[in-house]
């Protein structure tokens, strides 16, 4: 009687099944990951997309940032949480998968806090993770932007150097917010800085080292006009397309801008905001990064924003919107939604 039982049972949820299909999602939705991430870093590695975020924060049930129970020097004791990186993949920019830790604490023995904006890029057969560690104040405290390798984009990342590649403020530029450029000529370069402050500098081949520019100097002041943190480079039809955030990390007023240029050194004219809060649907709408459909005129915008009503500053969910260009080769403001964007897989 009972295996008579349990074999209608089943029969039961295989009709309802058939009966009743789960409907496929039409879009991503935002915010396309759980759980509070900032700071993303989205990538293309083959078919498949990456996001390499910031850990903003853990879900708690009274909504509170939670305490870990250690104290350090730390500006504000919620960085004592951010001390590894999740990272997410996905076929279609819809359904992601989490990959825990592809860095943490264990593999930087240099890190004590704030683990912090992830610029990831693949090279000499390897993939690359550049971070800012320990949030420095000063030139006497030790911190500022390191790099781990892996075999693999799911990590584990492990510390390349064993100590900052960056550890020094320099031109005011507090070394955070990394981000590493490959131009076409086979260059690297990083923009970086904090503090309204923007540098860049020219990577080794390894990407281990800072190397000199042609004119000797190892580090270029390339501020644009309101510039705050989290620079970022595209280059599309010849043009270097230079974006930075805006206003405060921690206000509605978080927003991004842009300039275009020749060349990768600049000069870079701030020509104005294409993302920003919009009352209807979140506020803090900022430091983001852009894919590119290999191949094609296709762009995405990944961002973190704030849900609306929700004054925890670390309270920060990553998103994503088609970003588009206008016949002049000017950047659109982007409508920042709730929809996201429709699957789109790379062919």
């Amino acid at each position: 009687m009972v295996t008579k039982k349990i074999f209608f049972l089943f029969l039961f949820c295989c009709v309802s099944a058939l009966a009743f299909p789960q409907k496929k999602k039409k879009t991503s939705g935002n915010p396309i990951l759980p759980g509070w991430y900032a700071d993303p870093e989205a990538i293309v590695y083959g078919d498949e997309y990456w996001i390499y975020p910031t850990l903003s924060g853990l879900v708690t049930a009274d909504g509170k940032d939670p305490d870990t129970g250690k104290k350090t020097r730390a500006v504000h004791q919620i960085y004592n949480v951010q001390t590894y990186m999740d990272a997410f993949s996905s076929k279609d920019l819809v359904h992601w998968t989490k990959h825990p830790k592809v860095l943490s604490i264990e593999n930087i023995k240099w890190l004590e806090f704030a683990l912090w904006a992830p610029s990831v890029i693949s090279a000499n057969g390897k993939y690359y993770l550049f971070f800012g560690a320990n949030d420095i104040q000063n030139n006497d405290q030790y911190g500022g932007i390191g790099v781990a390798v892996a075999d693999r984009p799911e990590g584990p990342f492990k510390d390349a150097l064993g100590k900052p590649l960056i550890d020094k403020i320099v031109n005011g530029a507090q070394p955070i917010d990394q981000f590493v450029f490959r131009d076409d000529d086979g260059s690297y370069y990083m923009y970086y800085g904090g503090w309204h402050h923007c540098n860049m500098v020219k990577l080794s081949d390894d990407l281990l080292s800072i190397v000199p520019f042609d004119d000797g100097t190892l580090y270029k002041s390339v501020t644009p006009e309101n510039y705050v943190e989290g620079p970022f480079m595209l280059k599309r039809n010849g043009k270097y397309y230079f974006m930075w955030s805006e206003g405060s990390w921690g206000g509605s007023d978080y927003s991004v801008a842009y300039a275009i240029s020749d060349s990768p050194f600049g000069p870079f004219k701030r020509i104005g905001k294409i993302l920003q809060q919009d009352d209807n649907v979140a506020t803090g709408a900022g430091h983001h990064s852009v894919i590119q459909i290999p191949g094609k005129d296709e762009w995405y915008i990944v961002y973190h924003r704030r849900p609306l009503g929700d004054t925890n500053q670390n309270h920060r969910e990553t998103c994503i919107d088609r970003m588009y260009f206008d016949k002049d080769g000017y950047i659109l403001p982007v409508k920042i939604t709730f929809e996201g964007v429709k699957p789109r897989r790379i062919k």
